[in-house]
């Protein structure tokens, strides 16, 4: 097999605010795997609330193509990764974005060398088609209303909306605007763990009046007790996001909240995220699909596993002033797979010769 790297720029379209930070722009490392004449693609993103930036994600994937290169095919790998902790696995005690990476390039290969789509790898007969919801950042009224009418406008079903403003009054009028131009839509909220307790009890009552759907990570991570005590007493449902990292934190929260935002960058991938929505089946707590700001490539392996969901955010790739990679849809409200094996993307034609920002980074090859 053979293993190189690239590290590109992705711009947004505007800068995004949430509670904690605004981000206008992001580092993306693509990881490809190639053997026998077919190529599979993977995608990290880098993220300063997880401490990844591209110089970590290059030293860290070139540890992963060292173990790659012990295989003597990609399904060889890919059952190891399979495994979890298995003696040789690749990409084992790394950071979960470049396993999830690694794991997302040897589906890509080995759907293309079997001809199959990764959904129908995974299980799924047909190919997952999902409402996905819309980010709309901390901003005016005035910007949010415009762009929500937009959104229905154009199709979409579900939108976010950032909160955690320095004055909850302007959350709140922000979702009673975005509410009066999207009257149909579905809401979902996202303090980023902005509140207090004392807010959430005052806020949640006044947002369900509104209409939201559902709330993700409402308290300051780091006290899951507290966040499923909020739950209990809560008038619409509580998501955990930033509580719930992995299945050990998940499996902590099972029952006690009604939702878990399973994201493939943090939890480790897609068989991970397969392991949480079993661990999760029965408890009365939901699998919600969520996403960094990354490009079609970075979303498609969430997109496969989009059917087991009953919450999608897969938006991050529609944040971008210009997408390097096509296949997952999304403008209309959408995301979906389809029957081309492999995860189904491409990079735009535009892009193949030159891409702005892009630049080499380490090559692996074994030609056993």
């Amino acid at each position: 097999m053979k293993v190189t790297q690239r590290t590109v720029r992705l711009e947004l379209t505007e800068p995004l605010r949430i509670s904690r930070s605004t981000m206008s722009a992001r580092d993306a490392v693509w990881l490809t795997v190639e053997h026998d004449g077919l190529s599979g693609h993977g995608e990290a993103v880098t993220s300063v609330y997880y401490g990844l930036d591209a110089d970590t994600l290059g030293r860290l994937f070139t540890a992963a193509a060292a173990d790659l290169l012990r295989f003597r095919d990609p399904e060889s790998a890919l059952e190891a990764l399979r495994g979890g902790e298995t003696a040789g696995s690749p990409a084992r005690n790394n950071h979960p974005a470049v396993t999830a990476a690694v794991e997302a390039a040897l589906l890509d290969l080995v759907g293309k060398r079997a001809g199959s789509p990764v959904h129908r790898l995974l299980g799924a007969p047909a190919a997952p088609v999902a409402a996905t919801a819309r980010t709309i950042g901390i901003t005016s009224p005035m910007r949010a209303g415009a762009e929500a009418r937009r959104l229905a406008t154009s199709g979409f079903e579900v939108i976010k909306v950032k909160a955690g403003a320095p004055d909850p009054e302007e959350d709140v009028e922000r979702v009673r605007v975005i509410r009066d131009a999207a009257p149909r839509a579905r809401l979902l909220l996202d303090p980023n763990g902005a509140w207090s307790a004392a807010q959430a009890e005052t806020l949640l009552p006044r947002f369900a009046e509104l209409g939201v759907e559902a709330v993700e990570q409402p308290l300051a991570p780091g006290d899951p007790d507290a966040l499923a005590a909020l739950a209990e007493r809560s008038p619409l449902p509580v998501i955990a996001d930033e509580d719930a990292v992995g299945l050990e934190d998940v499996r902590r929260l099972a029952g006690r909240v009604h939702g878990v935002n399973v994201k493939l960058a943090k939890c480790g991938g897609v068989h991970a995220a397969l392991r949480i929505a079993e661990l999760i089946e029965g408890s009365g707590t939901e699998l919600m699909l969520g996403c960094l700001t990354a490009s079609s490539l970075g979303l498609a392996p969430a997109v496969h596993l989009a059917d087991r969901a009953r919450w999608v955010d897969l938006d991050g790739h529609l944040l971008l002033a210009r997408d390097p990679w096509t296949g997952i849809g999304g403008t209309d409200g959408f995301v979906r797979t389809s029957d081309v094996p492999g995860l189904g993307v491409r990079r735009r034609e535009t892009d193949k010769a030159v891409a702005m920002g892009e630049t080499g980074g380490m090559r692996h090859e074994d030609v056993a």
